[in-house]
């Protein structure tokens, strides 16, 4: 691979970016309650006990209500899990994780679009994908060809 004045700006620029991802205060309080989450015992606590009876479920689920446990594993896997996401450090968590995406998924959307409004992104958010920016999703009014 030849590699090029504009290819080298091209990385320098994205590592630049990165940088500043990995430098924001969206990153720093997601690396905060993430750290936060694994120190506290009670919470690790919870999640352990959510793992554990999660793979429970998965041995009772491959016979679904036929196996003797399926109700009482169906109602313990609920409860932790209840528990779990009720927990203060867990839910923080769960916030800062989802704006982390949404600042790499608005990312993902910019530098897509400038180099062409048509094209897909996919960002696993359905604001992103019927935003679409000027593609057309299956009508045609991107002049792409549906047939």
């Amino acid at each position: 691979m030849i590699v090029t004045i504009e290819r080298t700006q091209i990385i320098d620029r994205a590592e630049h970016l990165a940088k500043m991802i990995i430098d924001s205060d969206i990153a720093e309080t997601y690396r905060r309650h993430l750290n936060t989450m694994k120190s506290n015992k009670e919470t690790q606590r919870k999640i352990q006990r959510f793992v554990k009876l999660k793979k429970r479920y998965e041995e009772v689920e491959r016979f679904g209500k036929y196996h003797p446990d399926y109700k009482t594993v169906m109602a313990k896997i609920r409860e932790a899990k209840r528990e779990m996401d009720m927990d203060e450090h867990v839910a923080n968590f769960k916030r800062a994780e989802t704006d982390l995406q949404n600042l790499l998924d608005e990312i993902s959307v910019l530098i897509g679009h400038s180099v062409s409004p048509n094209i897909k992104i996919s960002t696993g958010n359905p604001f992103f994908e019927t935003a679409n920016h000027g593609g057309c999703s299956v009508g045609g009014s991107c002049n792409c060809n549906i047939s």
